[in-house]
């Protein structure tokens, strides 16, 4: 935490330094928001090169003045929770004034923008996400206020927790980690008792495009128990999108992707070469939009593609077919193929990428 003070301190000092020698305080920032900065690294995913270009956010330019003074509040609120050892949700900041920041999304942005400028994570900011994603299976663990925690007990769920970094005593038997995309698919698994079927296992799901927490748990889960990783998507370019962030990390949040991505993580399905494998009728298939079209394209070109030859194979059928599939479509074979033949089969005899 003394750190964290003093990082503050050095960013407050320089705006000071500027005032009394009459000159507009600025603050520097990294440019987050382009792929001219980010590389990629094998081990790691996609990171910030570390001479990357950089913005100034003014105090004396009308454009990004109010920028600059959010960003000064936004500081002091950190100062004082590290000052008291108190915590905050990024939804406690906005809802501290509303007015005053407008949107959920500019607290979000300026949140990052000082982890970044700061270098320091974001949890050790005392700032907490909301956390949306939920875990279940074969895993127990206490939590930083020694709360006791139970993955196992059959079909219910516990979210992730919002201190992940706190978490100890992570205990697990389980012999493989199933990242599931939707909750939807997650409950239906459930449902089925997965978890215990095949072999004890772990599974996590972020409900979508994953929060910060559920990839350190990934992360962490990953670290401690080194077990085998995959993934359980739609075979459309959202679902290979968010299997991505998993892997490889986002260009935005990448000045910390040493501790997000996890990049031995394989793709366990739903693959665009089993619909044609399964004979999966066309009638069930949705055509793509011009923004399927779009993001899968967009995909194709990153740099993670070119080292991935059998992902691009895949890839390429998803555009040649235009044609997309929810995981729900294994139900057109059977009510419960997904559980009952698809994973088994996939797990037992590698059919994974």
């Amino acid at each position: 935490s003394s750190a964290v003070l003093e990082a503050i301190e050095n960013v407050i000092e320089d705006v000071l330094k500027s005032l009394a020698q009459n000159k507009a305080p600025v603050l520097t920032l990294a440019n987050r928001s382009g792929w001219r900065n980010i590389e990629f690294k094998d081990s790691v995913g996609l990171q910030m090169i570390p001479r990357c270009t950089t913005k100034q956010i003014r105090s004396d330019c009308p454009r990004t003045a109010p920028k600059f003074a959010l960003m000064l509040k936004i500081l002091s609120m950190i100062y004082k929770m590290v000052q008291t050892n108190t915590y905050a949700t990024k939804r406690d900041i906005y809802y501290s004034d509303t007015l005053l920041f407008g949107s959920q999304s500019v607290v979000d942005n300026i949140i990052n923008d000082i982890s970044c400028m700061l270098k320091i994570p974001r949890r050790s900011l005392h700032i907490l996400s909301t956390t949306k994603g939920f875990v279940a299976g074969n895993l127990s663990y206490t939590e930083e206020d020694g709360t006791k925690v139970n993955c196992t007990c059959g079909a219910t769920v516990v979210t992730v927790p919002s201190n992940v970094q706190g978490i100890k005593n992570l205990i697990s038997h389980a012999k493989f980690m199933l990242i599931v995309e939707k909750d939807a698919t997650f409950q239906r698994l459930l449902d089925d008792d997965f978890c215990n079927k095949l072999a004890p296992c772990i599974m996590i799901t972020g409900r979508g495009v994953p929060d910060l927490n559920t990839r350190l748990l990934v992360r962490k889960l990953w670290d401690t128990f080194h077990i085998p990783i995959f993934t359980l998507m739609d075979a459309d370019p959202h679902g290979v999108e968010i299997m991505c962030i998993y892997k490889y990390g986002s260009v935005s949040m990448s000045f910390e992707a040493h501790h997000l991505t996890v990049p031995s993580i394989k793709w366990l399905g739903l693959l665009p070469s089993d619909l044609e494998r399964l004979n999966i009728r066309k009638d069930v298939l949705i055509p793509f939009t011009k923004r399927d079209q779009n993001k899968l394209a967009s995909i194709q070109k990153r740099p993670y593609i070119a080292c991935q030859p059998t992902w691009k194979k895949e890839l390429d059928i998803m555009a040649a077919s235009k044609l997309k599939a929810e995981i729900q479509v294994l139900t057109s074979l059977s009510s419960d193929y997904l559980s009952r033949v698809y994973l088994p089969n996939k797990l037992q005899f590698g059919g994974w990428l």
